[in-house]
């Protein structure tokens, strides 16, 4: 358990690295803080002390304490080449690896620094991971969304960015309640051609399997509704599974229970990516359900675990280490001044054919 102090020290700081307490703003009084935080007046003093001593905080004697924006300039001097901080859900796990290699080749030929961090796509850590890159100083910034399909409290952090004039871009998603440059895969058109290709091969059953919490669940799930209505299937409510971050962990269980409910109706799957893709696969190995005989299944990103299967799984392209370069490329582009720098792309995915989608006898 953190000391009171720290917990104060925590507080004010993300106060002042989320914008709510501006440069040169006083802060509220000792007595006010005390009242706040519920803590002794010593107990006060000692979490302003450490945080003059960062830096965030200067007194003025007969006046009060007020915002230093010094700890910014310090941190962003302390070194001669410019930093690119890099904000990713997850580090080593998919098709984040290659992302990153691209970021950080394109930044290498520059000879820019690479500060980075994850957040497990939990906010709480998103939070962290803001303030940490507000008060180290970075001079630009490439951003995954964190649960990018609901409402972010951390929105705060991205505006003092804006205000600061630090360029950031967000890659594989967005928040839909920021006006931000970002880089994305067409999910849409990816889940599109996967249902189409099930359609063309005679499936009129075909389930779908998204990950909602995220807004590559919700554009993929849109693709899908998509083709469906196009080819005039029915869209069937049951046959969708969904999972969040917090239900991932349960995702064999749980599939368990949806494939063996629908084993006699389903003959084809859409899945979120191709992580899910395979535990599809293995889910059905445990339930002696044959792929592609019994179920043809799709994933979606083209991973490297999806290319190292025992069985070559049929998927969608991502564009992985070219997003990172693009991302890199964008945010150099922005603090060298240049202008006309587009601020939005999607990349277009098209089908790599596999082993694991079956042409009915129509």
């Amino acid at each position: 358990m953190k000391p009171k102090y720290q917990v104060i020290i925590d507080d004010i700081k993300s106060k002042i690295l989320s914008g709510e307490y501006g440069a040169d703003e006083q802060i509220p009084t000792e007595l006010a803080l005390q009242e706040k935080y519920k803590v002794s007046r010593h107990t006060i003093r000692k979490a302003i002390l450490d945080l003059a001593n960062e830096g965030f905080l200067r007194s003025e004697k007969g006046s009060g304490t007020y915002v230093s924006h010094q700890y910014r300039s310090k941190a962003s001097g302390s070194a001669s080449r410019k930093i690119i901080g890099v904000i990713t859900t997850y580090i080593s796990d998919y098709i984040f690896p290659s992302i990153i290699r691209g970021i950080e080749g394109r930044l290498n030929e520059d000879n820019y620094s690479l500060l980075l961090a994850s957040t497990n796509n939990d906010v709480e850590q998103e939070k962290k991971a803001l303030e940490m890159m507000l008060a180290f100083g970075v001079d630009g910034l490439i951003i995954e969304p964190t649960k990018s399909n609901l409402y972010n409290p951390n929105i705060a952090y991205y505006l003092s960015f804006k205000e600061q004039d630090v360029p950031f871009i967000m890659i594989n998603a967005y928040y839909e309640e920021l006006d931000v440059p970002f880089f994305c895969l067409d999910d849409i058109q990816s889940s599109y051609l996967a249902t189409n290709e099930l359609i063309s091969k005679g499936h009129t059953q075909i389930g779908l399997i998204s990950k909602m919490d995220d807004l590559q669940g919700k554009y993929r799930m849109k693709g899908f509704i998509k083709a469906l209505g196009e080819a005039k299937l029915r869209f069937q409510p049951d046959q969708v599974f969904t999972f969040v971050t917090e239900t991932k962990a349960d995702l064999n269980t749980n599939l368990r229970k949806f494939l063996s409910d629908h084993r006699d109706e389903l003959t084809a799957l859409v899945c979120y990516n191709d992580e899910v893709g395979l535990e599809v696969l293995n889910v059905c190995r445990q339930l002696e359900i044959s792929v592609p005989e019994e179920l043809s299944i799709v994933g979606q990103d083209n991973s490297y675990i999806a290319r190292n299967a025992n069985i070559k799984l049929t998927t969608l392209t991502h564009p992985q280490e070219q997003m990172g370069r693009d991302a890199a490329e964008w945010v150099i582009k922005k603090l060298q001044g240049k202008k006309d720098i587009p601020n939005e792309n999607y990349y277009q995915p098209t089908l790599i054919e596999g082993e694991t989608v079956k042409a009915l006898d129509v």
